[in-house]
């Protein structure tokens, strides 16, 4: 009598099952085309992809490098008596001299050759208030000081940001951005100042 035959593979039909089974397992952990799967951190000194974000300067990928706040000193916006817009965190980096003025002030009318001298120094930004803007172009004409720029004031935002309470009152700003003077100057000082501010 024929004894059955064994249901067990033969040994090299096992060795066949085996190395395929390792090959499809070498495969599924290979990926396609050996790309990282979407989600996953890419291995350490793998490439970036062409038009893929890089580390940013913080290290985190695609971050934009930060860019300076503006202080508060510069943090204030209004129009030019010529009806621009005007932004004071144009003048971060550089030294800047604030001139409070008011049209019908004699002192402020005065002092414009010393604030034109400071200009020569550092910008100078006029600030014209206690008045109807309707008026602040007419002293800009007498003045001759039409090359700086002249903010329309009449509602005293600027100035009382800057806590000025009088006219021909200046507020000289650093490169970096911070009130190093608030008052009432001489010419002779004004000048002086704006040197100062100048040289760094």
């Amino acid at each position: 009598m024929r004894r059955p035959t064994s249901l067990r593979p033969a040994p090299r039909v096992r060795l066949l099952a085996a190395l395929a089974a390792a090959t499809l397992v070498g495969l599924a952990g290979a990926g396609c085309g050996g790309a990282t799967p979407v989600g996953s951190p890419a291995p350490p000194g793998s490439p970036t992809p062409a038009g893929s974000p890089g580390p940013g300067p913080s290290g985190e990928s695609g971050s934009p490098a930060q860019s300076d706040e503006v202080t508060d000193a510069l943090a204030f916006t209004g129009t030019t008596v010529a009806g621009q817009p005007f932004d004071a965190a144009e003048l971060a980096g550089e030294p800047a001299v604030l001139w409070f003025w008011a049209p019908w002030c004699p002192t402020c009318h005065n002092k414009a050759p010393d604030v034109l001298a400071a200009a020569e120094q550092v910008t100078v930004v006029g600030v014209g208030g206690l008045d109807q803007d309707s008026a602040m172009p007419g002293f800009i004409d007498r003045t001759g000081t039409g090359a700086l720029v002249h903010l329309s004031d009449p509602d005293g935002q600027v100035w009382r940001k800057f806590e000025v309470v009088s006219q021909d009152t200046y507020v000289l700003i650093d490169a970096a951005g911070e009130v190093v003077f608030n008052g009432s100057l001489g010419g002779g000082e004004l000048r002086d100042r704006a040197a100062t501010l100048a040289g760094g």
